[in-house]
């Protein structure tokens, strides 16, 4: 089992490993792959959407590119601001959090949890439609069955580690940017003496539909395109969402991945419309509007030279959509550990595996995607209804919160007059864009995507009420830290080395709390003065929170040991000689049986205790938000042949 596991999942990083943080970590470039790939990859499917809602006026595809260059360029204005205001990751949920209220950050956070879980299923259900586009029709009924396939290997690609995801698709995705630059320059270059006549048809178009519809209708007509290709801007917020994976100096790649980013984005998506009007492209059933262009842009060319390129163009479209699901998977799980930080979704999520990638959130990812996928059964067009709405309640979330932030900053910040300008006309773009989706997609299906997120909005909250309750309870047993309890009681001076050969409780303790105490008050009470040594085991956890830079680790390395010693200062003011057992690391239970080892190969003559939360209604949900820690190192340290005992510490 071990060998299989390595060979699936890699084997298990150390955290000793002084370059650990530079294998884990991605410069620009790769960022721009592994980020950038699902803004990139909207451009198979965002201008095509735009191009076809304009119907019989074409032309006015010129305006909306205009329009959706601008949009890209003030949405990544935005937030490289909020990279450099959250260099730690400031990603929507911690903005909205931070400079709103938390309860705008739950909003946020949910409505990026289903963003990321759609972005996967519609990346993967658009790749496997561009790949079964270039395959005989009798083998559609396997296109499901592939996307399920896809989004299976995703997840399992993504728990090797960030690193490693990433690499594998970067020659694809430059495959990709390739072709579409040749084909957008191509498209230009050959058709440069007509850039004439199509601005004069383009002012003639406007001419005619306004004269048919009114100024009014042509603008709702141009606001429905608008708004129909608004899944090309969503993934821009991914580098903010995802800037702890960054190489340092982080601000400054993350600001870089940006701008490659957006450059890119905008050039794709501009030039392709631009080059559907000067190669007069329709829409051709079975087929994607990129298809028919790149058949239309090589129909001059060789037979196979022209085969050649329009099959690698479009195989690349399919890789790349499949690679957009990256971003889902690695930030939707890094937003559900925040989340999971601050109490609002079980703290099981902010866990790192031994590839110290966030496990429990990539799993979740892909299960939710698999089950959209069987929802919608890899249905494009409904994915595209449901799709983009929630990106933009976390764009308008976040302008909303900076351009708060700039005017409260008017005093000390000289530059706020520039940054509340750009954070304010991206909060007034993204909350016309956002109320414009409502509008448009609500009754097509969007209400759905507002309903599911109005669910786990509510079940966060309810969570976060269950976590406080406990909280509340836990804070009576802290009193025992202020209480006399603590004082010194016996005459006896505590001696300066324990005496090994005698009698020794070993506590395991998680820092230096009330839990930790009453399971300590609790040896004596039980066993009387059976006991002469008190000594505390304890592992700082490694997760999501704590895993930036060797800085970090060290200070939890530290803190770890400090609370520790507090442990074994209270034990000797009551007689006892004490000692501790320290470390950190990602797997709570397998540091403590290593720990354990180290006590008992001191201190052979000992019993090892802890204390477990004991709730006097149990639920399912209880054993789901809490990780009952004590009772599943019991079966454990029973095996390695060590007595252990679990002393219930019964909650409300």
């Amino acid at each position: 089992m071990s060998s299989l596991r390595h060979l699936f999942f890699g084997r298990a990083r150390s955290l000793s490993d002084h370059t650990l943080f530079h294998k884990v970590s991605l410069i620009a470039l790769f960022a721009w792959v592994g980020l950038g790939a699902d803004g990139l990859s909207s451009s198979c499917y965002g201008p095509e959407e735009t191009f076809r809602a304009l119907g019989a006026n074409p032309h006015l595809a010129l305006f909306v590119a205009l329009a959706s260059v601008v949009t890209i360029i003030a949405i990544c204005a935005s937030y490289s601001q909020i990279i450099s205001l959250f260099p730690t990751g400031g990603g929507g949920y911690l903005v909205a959090s931070k400079l709103l209220s938390p309860a705008a950050g739950v909003v946020s956070g949910s409505a990026l949890l289903i963003d990321y879980v759609l972005t996967i299923t519609i990346s993967v259900a658009s790749g496997a439609d561009a790949l079964f586009s270039l395959l005989p029709p009798d083998l559609l009924v396997y296109k499901l069955p592939f996307a399920f396939a896809g989004v299976a290997g995703l997840t399992l690609l993504n728990l090797r580690g960030v690193r490693e995801s990433v690499m594998l698709f970067v020659p694809v995705f430059f495959i990709f940017v390739g072709t579409h630059a040749f084909a957008i320059l191509y498209a230009l270059v050959t058709h440069a003496s007509g850039m004439g006549a199509l601005a004069t048809a383009t002012v003639q178009e406007v001419h005619t539909v306004s004269s048919q519809l009114g100024w009014f209708g042509l603008l709702a007509l141009l606001l429905k395109a608008y708004s129909m290709g608004a899944g090309t801007y969503t993934g821009i917020e991914a580098v903010s969402n995802g800037l702890p994976i960054l190489r340092e100096p982080r601000v400054q790649t993350g600001r870089r991945t940006m701008v490659y980013m957006g450059a890119s984005l905008a050039i794709t998506v501009a030039g392709l419309l631009l080059a559907y009007l000067l190669y007069r492209v329709t829409p051709v059933d079975g087929k994607t509007l990129n298809a028919v262009l790149f058949e239309k842009l090589t129909a001059a060319w060789s037979p196979a030279t022209a085969s050649t390129f329009v099959w690698v163009t479009l195989a690349s479209e399919a890789a790349l959509l499949l690679i957009a699901a990256q971003a889902g998977f690695l930030d939707g799980p890094r937003v559900l550990a925040n989340m999971a930080l601050d109490r609002w979704f079980p703290t099981r999520f902010a866990n790192l595996s031994d590839r110290f990638v966030t496990q429990n959130g990539i799993l979740l990812m892909g299960a939710a995607a698999l089950a959209m996928l069987v929802i919608t059964r890899g249905s494009v067009a409904l994915l595209v209804v449901l799709y983009s709405i929630n990106v933009f309640i976390t764009f308008s979330l976040s302008q909303l919160g900076m351009v708060i932030h700039w005017w409260r900053s008017r005093h000390s910040e000289p530059s706020w007059r520039r940054k509340l300008a750009v954070n304010g006309f991206g909060l007034a773009l993204t909350s016309f864009i956002l109320i414009s989706l409502c509008v448009v997609k609500f009754h097509e299906g969007g209400w759905a995507t507002l309903l599911v997120t109005g669910v786990l909005v509510a079940a966060a909250f309810a969570i976060k009420r269950h976590y406080q309750n406990v909280a509340t309870q836990l804070r009576r047993l802290d009193d025992l830290l202020v209480t006399p309890t603590l004082a010194a009681t016996r005459a006896v001076p505590a001696p300066a080395i324990p005496e090994a050969s005698a009698r020794t409780a070993i506590i395991l303790v998680n820092g230096y709390n009330g839990l930790g105490l009453h399971t300590a008050l609790h040896v004596p009470r039980l066993f009387g003065d059976t006991f002469k040594n008190l000594g505390f085991l304890s592992v700082g956890t490694v997760d999501a929170g704590n895993f930036k830079g060797d800085d970090e680790l060290t200070a939890l390395r530290t803190h770890t040991a400090t609370e520790a010693e507090r442990y074994a200062a209270w034990a000797r003011a009551h007689g006892y000689g004490a000692a501790t057992f320290t470390t950190i690391g990602h797997d709570t239970t397998d540091e403590l049986l290593q720990l354990a080892a180290a006590a008992r190969a001191q201190f052979p003559n000992s019993v090892f205790f802890a204390g477990q939360l004991q709730f006097i209604h149990e639920t399912r949900l209880t054993r789901l938000l809490h990780n009952h820690t004590a009772t599943a190192l019991q079966h454990r340290f029973f095996t390695a042949n060590l007595p252990f005992v679990v002393l219930p510490i019964r909650v409300g």
